[in-house]
């Protein structure tokens, strides 16, 4: 471990006042303290110590990560961090053993960061465990840890639905698309263990998107991908009582995203040591009589002169994919909430998020609701679009929220929109409002009919 301490350029000319052509300025606030370290198993760890430290810890969790890089401390969060460190919060992260589907180790890689972090700087009178995307499903995992230290979470655009879910409802948008849009297609939907090996699919799926966006036909279909990959329909501009635009907006989202999607599935499938998604069992008819978006397909099907309940049958018929058992084995023991939770925990979402879909909070809310621990969750929306985009006033106002939480011992109406908006206003920009959740319809247990 070393102790290192990080000074701004004023701070390091002249401790009490600076000159300057402008008359005197008061002198930047003492730096804080950096901690850094290493855990037997590769994990780095970084924190920032305020000088006047008040005794909370927020222990951030990060998302996913292709390649090899793997920082401790994370960029998309340093604003926010700044933030809370100018407030006399400690704040700490991890790179986590490795890069990736992380599942296998992130959790408790932030757990022993925290404990590496207070040997040094003593204990923290409150912590927060808080991540984002990949990282807001391993800081929901970490507060179902009786023994992680940690006393209220914020999971902000967390994959809370779970690995498997994440698995499945990508491959059913995948099935849906070859099996529909390109028929005739001799291409894998899994088992990917390289971005490389997935090219073909990828290659084959975005071409059947363009030529399905030259006729009524094939917008159609791409509207029933879209409605089984969760694409966002809350979308700025568009008139949601046109099916076609709404179908036009989507499809744009759905050709960006559905590619991507299936070329990190590899990063999974190596961590699982097997891909834990399948098809096989699957009723498609009944996935999308679940969907809220089912009326909008029906209205395109309608007026493509196709046959709706023909279409799924062919896609309920096809499927046939089954998950590899060590795989699924794997991800359900790892990579999926049990509910479960020990701690109060707010779970955070924007409305438009084609990565992590909104809907997965509705699957989240089931699972903590059949474990008989909903008083510990709140949920709220930020009227945003994009993966994980919200201001450090957001974050912030998630924080205050949970501190409200612990002071109180109980929610009251902290966790409202309107409460959480108005924290955030106070703190610079807050997009909060009241949104009432559909429902993610892709869940399913294996060797159970859905």
């Amino acid at each position: 471990m070393r102790l290192t301490r990080s000074m701004t350029l004023a701070a390091a000319v002249c401790a009490g006042v600076v000159a300057s052509p402008l008359g005197p300025v008061a002198a930047a606030a003492p730096a804080p303290t950096t901690l850094t370290g290493s855990l037997p198993n590769g994990t780095t760890w970084q924190a920032e110590v305020p000088e006047d430290w008040d005794g909370t810890t927020v222990l951030f969790a990060h998302g996913f990560r292709m390649g090899a890089d793997n920082p401790a401390w994370d960029n998309g969060f340093a604003p926010t961090a700044e933030a809370l460190v100018d407030r006399g919060t400690a704040v700490v992260a991890s790179s986590y053993a490795t890069t990736g589907w992380a599942l296998g180790t992130a959790a408790q890689d932030q757990i022993d960061a925290l404990e590496a972090f207070e040997a040094q700087a003593g204990d923290s009178d409150r912590v927060i465990a808080m991540g984002r995307s990949m990282g807001g499903l391993v800081t929901s995992l970490i507060a179902e840890r009786p023994d992680a230290g940690v006393d209220a979470a914020v999971s902000t655009c967390g994959l809370v639905g779970g690995g498997v879910a994440l698995n499945n409802y990508q491959l059913d948008a995948a099935h849906a698309a070859v099996r529909l849009l390109a028929p005739d297609a001799d291409v894998p939907l899994v088992g990917f263990t390289s971005p490389e090996e997935a090219q073909a699919t990828v290659e084959t799926i975005t071409k059947a998107l363009d030529e399905a966006a030259r006729s009524p036909q094939g917008r159609a279909r791409v509207a029933l991908v879209a409605a089984l990959l969760n694409t966002p329909t809350e979308l700025p501009g568009v008139d949601q009582s046109d099916p076609v635009e709404l179908a036009a907006a989507q499809a744009e989202l759905v050709r960006t995203t559905l590619p991507e999607v299936i070329q990190r599935r590899s990063a999974i499938v190596n961590a699982a040591g097997g891909d834990s998604g399948w098809t096989a069992g699957v009723d498609y008819g009944q996935l999308l009589r679940r969907s809220a978006q089912h009326g909008q397909v029906q209205a395109l099907y309608r007026r493509a002169g196709l046959n709706l309940n023909a279409d799924l049958r062919r896609l309920t018929g096809t499927a046939d994919v089954e998950p590899d058992e060590d795989g699924l084995s794997w991800m359900s023991a790892t990579s999926v909430p049990t509910g479960d939770l020990q701690v109060p925990l707010l779970a955070t979402h924007t409305l438009v998020d084609v990565l992590a879909p909104v809907e997965y909070q509705e699957e989240y809310a089931e699972t903590i609701r059949q474990a008989g621990r909903s008083p510990l969750l709140r949920q709220a929306y930020v009227d945003a679009v994009g993966h994980c985009a919200f201001t450090v006033a957001e974050n912030l106002a998630a924080i205050d929220a949970v501190e409200h939480r612990l002071d109180t011992g109980r929610w009251g109406t902290a966790a409202t929109a309107e409460s959480l908006d108005a924290a955030a206003e106070e703190h610079g920009e807050g997009r909060y409002v009241r949104f009432r959740l559909a429902e993610f319809v892709n869940d399913r247990t294996w060797g159970v009919e859905k």
